[in-house]
């Protein structure tokens, strides 16, 4: 027998109640609980409940509620005797909350202390943002330039990136977006200021590079209006054509740093594959002197921009890894920095916490106004809301999104909500920002890169690999057996929480340190050492044409 599954054998019986309110409790043991087990202040389990479900700690009606965090995340569809396992094929989903006659900024928290003296090692960029990495992107206006454009990325890493020690790494920003797509629906807007702003992402330094295929619907200059990003042509030989391309310049239009800097693959000076990706290299190394010449400063923990989210979620995902980062999120908001949460379908039921939670009845009906867009939007597709929650979430005890709904919230903290953010829109105040997006791992996260963020906090409680090119992710494991199991893809576990070694300020601290670490270049994340880096996902509500 191993000494881990013995100490499994050995640990007391442990359920995890929320809120004083709750009639259930989730099971906190690896491996779950046998038949027979007597919980500590509760009842014997009537059958074998599995590591993260609930048990219910006195008998339940039908009809009657169940409660978890304090509030009815299912109605009984019967009688569930005391002892029982809990589970979402024993539940009637409750209603979803409507939006009128919401509270709206009526929570008036005491002001956080301020968090002083503490500082990362950061790029500060001409436009005042500050990067905690230094890399050369690569942006795409359309989908059929992807092949070229990483066929030369990989030479880019092998010939020129060793000359360039300063810089961290090339990203090509490969989408599905450019052409077939109606451009001037409205919707069109979301997925190309979406790309735009990634494009102008601080770990990016401000050299914009574009490859364009020539024919696309999504032309250069109106990813990059001359308004938001000059594209002018410096060299001084030939005369400009549109966008101040040159015919006799091999299609590169160059505006030097800070600037658009477009290769145009159909450019009659191409003569051949190899002369594509000769121009690619030659603009690229242009970009990386500039990268390479710049050194991290000691800059304050207030120019951290923070992505929250949670993937693969668990029962535990509430109860350890995220209120853990709502800990840390507070102490982000006291330091002066950005923090960002999002998830629409995964916070929608808990509208009325987060509008009671803004600080202006203004800042309170934007929220409104965006969860009923996205409930128009998801209703135009006949999606019900309780396809959210995934096989895997229920796998790990979560019932239903009501339930995923309360666990989520809470990585958001105590702070006031200072500024909603529509999808891909960029970030420009301090504090607490709701950022509207859809729950999806890879589009949430592409929407945060987009919004400015230049730090990603992570949390999984069935585990994924999930990582970005553009910014280091952290991901925080619910569970001690997932980060054993998972030893080199967790950064963090937040389930000492629930063994009892480590309370959620002691997790909640060992993150914000961690955070300043990995942002000064000081640790690398497991993602970026693995380099798993998934493709970035533009959320696209407008039609294919």
């Amino acid at each position: 027998m191993s000494e881990t599954f013995a100490s499994q054998l050995a640990a007391p019986p442990l359920g995890i109640r929320m809120h004083e309110r709750d009639n259930v409790a989730i099971v906190a043991n690896d491996g779950g609980l046998p038949p027979g087990t007597a919980l500590p202040g509760g009842p014997v389990l009537r059958e074998k409940v599995p590591q993260g479900h609930k048990v219910a700690l006195v008998d339940l009606p039908r009809g009657g509620p169940v409660l978890r965090y304090g509030v009815p995340i299912g109605f009984a569809l019967d009688d569930i005797p005391a002892g029982s396992w809990v589970h979402e094929r024993l539940l009637k989903m409750p209603a979803a909350r409507g939006l009128e006659d919401l509270p709206m900024a009526t929570f008036k928290p005491e002001p956080l202390p301020p968090l002083e003296g503490y500082t990362f090692e950061g790029y500060r960029n001409a436009d005042g943002s500050v990067g905690t990495r230094n890399i050369l992107a690569i942006t795409q206006t359309v989908q059929c330039v992807a092949g070229v454009t990483d066929f030369a990325v990989q030479r880019i890493r092998s010939e020129l990136l060793p000359r360039y020690p300063n810089v961290d790494g090339v990203v090509a920003l490969e989408h599905g977006y450019g052409c077939g797509v109606a451009i001037d629906a409205p919707d069109a807007v979301i997925p190309i200021r979406t790309l735009r702003h990634i494009s102008l992402n601080p770990n990016f330094g401000g050299e914009v590079m574009v490859v364009s295929l020539g024919c696309e619907k999504l032309q250069p200059e109106r990813l990059f209006p001359p308004d938001v990003i000059p594209i002018q042509d410096t060299r001084g030989t030939g005369s400009a054509g549109p966008l101040g391309v040159s015919p006799l310049q091999g299609g590169v239009t160059r505006s030097g740093a800070g600037g658009v800097d477009t290769i145009c693959l159909q450019d009659e000076a191409h003569v051949g594959f190899m002369s594509m990706v000769d121009s690619i290299l030659r603009q690229a190394e242009e970009h990386l002197k500039r990268l390479n010449a710049r050194r991290r400063e000691t800059v304050p923990a207030s120019e951290l921009v923070v992505g929250v989210q949670c993937g693969g979620s668990d029962a535990f995902s509430g109860v350890t890894a995220n209120p853990a980062v709502g800990f840390c999120t507070d102490l982000l908001v006291r330091a002066g920095a950005s923090v960002m949460f999002s998830e629409t379908t995964e916070v929608r039921d808990g509208i009325a916490q987060l509008t009671a939670r803004a600080t202006t009845p203004e800042v309170a009906q934007a929220m409104v106004r965006e969860m009923a867009w996205y409930d128009d939007y998801l209703k135009r597709g006949s999606v019900d809301r309780s396809a959210n929650t995934t096989p895997g979430n229920k796998k790990g005890g979560l019932s239903n999104i009501v339930e995923k709904a309360m666990g989520s919230i809470v990585k958001s903290g105590s702070a006031p909500i200072g500024n909603v953010l529509s999808p891909g829109e960029k970030l420009k105040v301090k504090g607490l920002t709701y950022a509207a997006t859809p729950a999806s791992d890879f589009i949430c996260g592409t929407l945060q890169v987009a919004a400015g963020m230049n730090l990603h906090v992570f949390t999984t409680g069935r585990g994924t690999p999930y990582g970005l090119a553009p910014v280091p992710v952290i991901k925080v494991a619910t569970r001690s057996d997932l980060a054993r199991r998972w030893h080199d893809l967790m950064d963090l576990n937040a389930g000492t929480i629930a063994d009892g070694t480590a309370s959620i300020e002691d997790v909640g601290w060992e993150l914000f340190r961690l955070m300043l670490d990995v942002a000064s270049g000081r640790k690398q994340t497991w993602a970026e050492r693995w380099k798993l880096h998934n493709a970035l996902v533009l959320f696209n509500p407008a039609p294919v044409t």
